[in-house]
């Protein structure tokens, strides 16, 4: 099995579990990501297959464009410059050659990793797509990519228009539950209506959990605050870590931040009912926390939703953060904030609100018991086996639904 992603954490993430789960029960996996992505590949224990990150001097000139642009513009130029062209081009000659050098039986790719999608095709090879978010996140991204799809149509020797069919027409595994793609306006449930969905979640830890040494009152609720592993490398955002901090200052909870280890954030003048470390399982946290604020990140959203705790949700810089947010308030699972780091004055009463409302508390509780009915990653690797069954030039795509 080929497994490929983007350079990203959070694009991996769903993907990881999936590939773990092949490989333990016996079959030969591989990770087909960017060189740069190489030590997150080998930490999860599997074998990479590296192919050529995106030239920097082409990346660069794409984000010089993007702050005089909207929000929404520049959510839509990434998706289609970065993701759509300049990745996927730049992994098409390594992942040919894995292709034709090792034959897999079947590809799964994350949804904003498109050349795999582009060599699976020209040779014939079953593939499925590794959901990174709700499906209305997946419509969304297709619709931005139609011409990169269309130049890599040409690249691969396809007839226009292949690749844009084939992202689609293939199964989706998830680890999204129903409740939560039904609660996001604008998911394309009459185009991907044919569009087999698996879906399967994270195993997680049953009671337990550790924090830091103690800090502030012990017997106050534990707020955790995380807005992801990419905001503290993007300057404009650096001062919402320090601005959060300040808004709980006064909230009668303890208050536990990460920040991650994309940059180096001064951060000053802790109030003393916080404590900040760069990393923190989350896994440890969840299970300790009364409330989760974050950023709306497919990682820190469906662990908080699994693990049946309230959210007060700020997106920050991404298309999927707003529709994350957009679906934890509409399952009654948290609330959602302005976005932007504006959205911070409004902190304190948010979660003081989450803290206090049980209505938000059996919110939450409801979909964890969904996405616990799921399967784990290994109950759904059979289905994984049946693509990889139908071989070259099988009808594809007729996965059993669990």
């Amino acid at each position: 099995m080929l497994c490929s992603t983007t350079a990203g954490d959070g694009h991996f993430g769903p993907l990881k579990l999936l590939a773990q789960a092949c490989s333990a029960a016996g079959h030969e996996v591989r990770v087909a990501a960017p060189l740069s992505f190489a030590g997150a590949v080998e930490r999860a224990g599997l074998g990479h297959a590296p192919f050529a990150d995106a030239p920097a001097a082409a990346m660069g000139a794409v984000f010089e464009t993007l702050p005089a642009m909207t929000l929404e513009r520049a959510n839509g130029t990434v998706m289609a410059e970065v993701f759509g062209r300049l990745d996927a081009q730049a992994a098409l000659p390594a992942l040919r050659a894995v292709v034709d050098d090792w034959r897999p039986d079947v590809v799964l790719r994350e949804s904003a990793e498109f050349g795999s999608l582009a060599v699976a095709e020209a040779a014939g090879i079953p593939h499925a797509e590794v959901a990174i978010g709700v499906a209305a996140l997946m419509d969304w991204g297709r619709a931005h990519v139609e011409e990169p799809l269309a130049e890599l149509d040409e690249l691969s020797g396809l007839e226009h228009g292949h690749l844009l069919r084939a992202a689609g027409g293939s199964p989706v595994f998830t680890m999204v539950p129903e409740c939560m793609d039904d609660a996001v306006p604008g998911s394309g449930r009459a185009e991907g209506a044919a569009r087999v969905v698996v879906r399967f979640r994270a195993e997680r830890r049953v009671g337990g959990g550790s924090l830091p040494p103690s800090w502030g009152d012990p017997d106050a609720p534990l707020v955790y605050v995380t807005f992801g592993t990419v905001a503290a490398g993007l300057g404009h955002l650096s001062e919402v870590f320090t601005a959060a901090l300040g808004a709980l200052s006064d909230v009668p909870a303890r208050v536990l931040m990460t920040t991650g280890y994309a940059g180096e954030l001064a951060l000053s003048d802790t109030p003393a009912n916080a404590h900040v470390e760069q990393y923190w399982p989350q896994d440890e946290v969840m299970a300790l926390a009364a409330v989760v604020v974050g950023h709306g990140g497919f990682g820190t959203t469906m662990s908080a939703l699994s693990a049946g705790v309230p959210q007060v949700v700020l997106p920050l810089f991404t298309t999927d953060q707003q529709m994350n947010a957009d679906a934890v308030s509409a399952l009654g699972a948290g609330l959602s904030l302005p976005g932007g780091p504006e959205g911070v004055t409004a902190l304190p009463g948010a979660v003081a609100r989450a803290l206090s409302d049980r209505d938000l508390r059996a919110g939450a509780a409801e979909v964890a018991a969904q996405i616990a009915a799921l399967p784990g990653a290994a109950g759904v690797v059979d289905e994984i086996r049946r693509l990889a069954e139908l071989g070259p030039g099988s009808p594809r795509g007729r996965c059993r639904r669990p």
